[in-house]
């Protein structure tokens, strides 16, 4: 969808575009269109491919190594690579713990930490979600008590995304526990090799183990990597959490895997037809696309205010969020209906399979329930909109 787009944007989008089909390794490509997991060497592979090329960190200042794209260029760089296949950029580094360095962080910590996750050097994960302290974040009870230059933490972590493979986790952990909860949270850089931290992996419904339990016990800490102040951690979680929704709509994929599904769906027969011809198939089909270009339109919308006012969205972002998850939900859903038997649960998956793609689907189809749920589940997005857009 080309809405408002300037001849130089379309310019740009065709440059990404030519760099993509040129350098995106053809095995990880073919990976990601069949669903596979991707290990930490090969994740880290396409970050330093993007890192040569100056574009790993589009949102950081040029001084850092940034791209000086405006926001439509960022948009469309991001939407390209998902429709072009390509591995994530891990966002726990880039995306995450970056930000906040670049807006909280001193100047010793921006010189140790962002050089090394720009390069790929540091693989990152993110300590917030807590055994009942999950939406409600300001009930976490890991503690962190200072004791002679250092702080010493104790507490759980849960549902770590990639924490089997992380050199280093950002923290939120309380500090005080006698006044108003938020203001008792401060943020801390842990080093994941510190004596006393033990990871232990959570099963998920598809088979993998992308997720853990992250153990504190009395886990020295030193004080110089406590970012912004002691107690104002509520202040840095806010404003990465700001972070972390905007790039969950993923339309650039959404868009390719309709495509596939629209493939799928047109050579799986049902009835001795295809069964993109059965009506009710049909109908749940077009529902979903309209939807997803309604969510591309609303996307253009949000970039066409910020690139007009140059301010960041407000709580509005979350409808990004909500639709962008449910509409991913939505199309695992429809692959799995036309794949039929060919879906079924539980098949393996090894290299005598003669179809590794709907081999993936239920597996694939488990893992995306997680989807309204991370990143503040879909619920909270609501009551979000609700409050702080509706008034209510």
């Amino acid at each position: 969808m080309d809405l408002n787009y300037s001849p130089e944007e379309l310019a740009f989008r065709d440059e990404v575009r030519g760099w993509l089909r040129t350098n995106l390794p053809v095995d990880l490509r073919q990976k990601m269109e069949s669903y596979q997991e991707l290990s930490k060497e090969e994740l880290l592979r396409w970050h330093k491919i993007l890192a040569r090329k100056g574009w790993v960190a589009p949102d950081w200042p040029p001084e850092w190594g940034g791209t000086d794209w405006n926001v439509v260029q960022r948009y469309i760089f991001e939407e390209e690579c998902g429709f072009a296949a390509t591995p994530m950029v891990v966002p726990f580094g880039v995306r995450m713990c970056a930000p906040v360095l670049l807006q909280f962080g001193t100047d010793a910590q921006k010189k140790r930490f962002l050089p090394r996750i720009y390069q790929g050097e540091d693989f990152w994960c993110q300590g917030y979600s807590e055994p009942g302290s999950g939406s409600d974040l300001a009930s976490l009870k890991t503690r962190a008590v200072r004791q002679n230059g250092h702080y010493v933490v104790t507490g759980q972590k849960i549902w770590t995304t990639m924490a089997q493979h992380a050199d280093w986790i950002f923290c939120l952990v309380r500090t005080d526990a006698s006044g108003k909860r938020q203001d008792g949270i401060s943020f801390l850089l842990i080093d994941m090799k510190t004596p006393g931290i033990t990871v232990r992996p959570i099963v998920l419904l598809d088979g993998s183990k992308e997720v853990n339990e992250v153990f504190f016990d009395e886990v020295k800490v030193p004080a110089e990597n406590l970012v912004h102040e002691e107690g104002k951690g509520w202040t840095v979680a806010k404003y990465l959490l700001g972070y972390e929704r905007m790039g969950t709509g993923r339309i650039g994929a959404s868009k390719r895997e309709l495509a596939k599904l629209k493939e799928v769906a047109s050579e799986q027969m049902k009835d001795g037809r295809p069964i993109i011809e059965d009506p009710r198939f049909r109908d749940r089909l077009t529902r979903v696309e309209v939807e997803l270009m309604a969510l591309e339109i609303t996307n253009l919308r949000f970039l066409d205010q910020m690139r007009r006012s140059g301010r960041p969205p407000g709580a509005d972002v979350s409808m990004l969020k909500i639709k962008g998850t449910e509409i991913q939900q939505a199309i695992t859903e429809l692959m799995m209906q036309a794949a039929g038997p060919l879906a079924q649960a539980f098949r393996p998956v090894d290299a005598m399979d003669f179809d590794h793609f709907t081999a993936r689907l239920a597996p694939r189809y488990c893992n995306l329930r997680k989807a309204t749920i991370y990143a503040g589940s879909n619920e909270i997005q609501r009551n979000i909109i609700a409050k702080a857009t509706l008034g209510l």
